[in-house]
């Protein structure tokens, strides 16, 4: 029988409260995150911002426990899903690799390599597709097999989204159906989607299926809970989590909420629609932040939905997407890794920590444009900075 790895990407978090700025050094340094005409430019700016959000980024870190519980719930995922594939009679060992933080994807790729598997699904734990989060960590998949032959000799299978694959909209509805009966009136309570935003270029621009796979799969959990529940129930679909001075996909969660507020909504079902594990983007931004924020605007009933996690419906779901790969047509990682022609991208590495030659030579380097940068907004009262919100 042959052996089967199965990889889950996801994005990663810290840890610990030390771990907050570095993992936003990663992070910002992707130039999916942040696309600027320049590569020279990336790092330093990576590293500014990372040092001025640490503080903020901490604090919020420390009001869900001191630190993300991510990897914990994606390495549960990975034990539940590795046992229903065996239950399917696939020998299947599941991997994580996180893109910003540990485990990275070099350490899924050095364990799968002294496993010697004979081929591998490369599953996003992203349901929807975007240049920003599935398409990035399908290219540092690409570019590590790139450099090392016995990878690049590896099978590999990608799904690449499944936003609407039954399963999931099976598993996203059951989830919403309970919240929606724990409503007093649960024909009037209202259904609020909250995806996580993209800049408006990376659509209209770009080329990036993110906004129409998010529409899609709202339109069939609102058509599978009607179907369910024997009412249609009243929904809004908005985008949480911007940062900076550019537009991003609207509405925004917290405009949406405010004008349900307006409206006179009373029963809100919060839907963390693009997130398929608790972190800091549902148990701070929208349990503490949308939450308060909700009831200033005059809704009574907040009822947030928990993200799938280990839910039955979605592993078995997961499970069956794995199958699918491995028995239908190939899908391999450069069809996955695909970019429209007009997204140009230029390679990043993470922040090397530690007292060596290179790190320190860097660490002077950055600190000293991050510094003087930092001088002149002060001395000045205007630039980049302050456009984006930072000072």
């Amino acid at each position: 029988m042959a052996k089967v790895g199965v990889l889950l990407l996801n994005l990663g978090g810290p840890e610990r409260i030390q771990d907050v700025g570095p993992f936003l050094y990663n992070l910002f340094s992707d130039p999916e995150i942040i696309r600027l005409p320049n590569p020279a430019l990336q790092k330093p700016l990576a590293w500014l911002i990372s040092s001025l959000r640490a503080s903020k980024s901490q604090e919020a870190y420390r009001s869900i426990g001191g630190g993300s519980p991510l990897r914990r719930i994606t390495e549960q995922q990975a034990r539940e899903l590795q046992s229903a594939l065996r239950l399917l009679g696939i020998e299947a060992t599941s991997y994580v690799a996180m893109r910003y933080w540990h485990p990275f994807t070099e350490s899924a790729v050095a364990d799968i390599k002294a496993d010697d598997v004979d081929e591998v699904v490369v599953l996003p734990l992203y349901p929807h597709f975007s240049i920003s989060t599935s398409g990035s960590s399908f290219r540092e998949l690409q570019r590590l097999r790139q450099a090392d032959p016995v990878f690049a000799a590896l099978p590999i299978r990608c799904i690449r989204s499944y936003h609407d694959d039954r399963g999931y909209i099976d598993a996203m509805a059951g989830l919403i159906a309970r919240e929606i009966q724990a409503c007093p009136d649960p024909d009037s309570a209202h259904v609020f989607f909250s995806a996580h935003g993209v800049p408006k270029s990376y659509v209209e621009e770009a080329g990036d299926p993110y906004q129409g796979e998010i529409e899609t799969c709202a339109r069939l959990i609102i058509e599978k809970l009607e179907a369910t529940l024997g009412h249609s129930n009243s929904f809004t679909l908005a985008y949480q989590s911007r940062v900076g001075p550019v537009e991003w996909l609207k509405p925004y969660t917290d405009e949406a909420l405010a004008e349900l507020g307006r409206q006179g909504v009373k029963d809100l079902v919060v839907v963390p629609i693009s997130f398929v594990s608790e972190h800091i983007e549902t148990l701070e931004e929208i349990d503490i932040e949308y939450r308060k924020l909700a009831f200033e605007s005059g809704i009574t009933n907040f009822r947030r939905v928990p993200a799938l996690d280990t839910n039955p419906a979605f592993i078995q779901g997961l499970a069956r997407l794995v199958q699918q790969a491995l028995d239908g047509p190939e899908v391999n990682l450069d069809q996955a890794a695909a970019l429209p022609s007009t997204v140009k991208l230029y390679p990043q590495d993470k922040w090397a920590w530690g007292w060596n030659n290179s790190s320190e030579v860097w660490n002077g380097r950055l600190a000293m444009v991050g510094f003087s940068a930092f001088l002149v907004e002060l001395i000045s009262g205007s630039g980049p900075l302050h456009a984006i919100g930072l000072l």
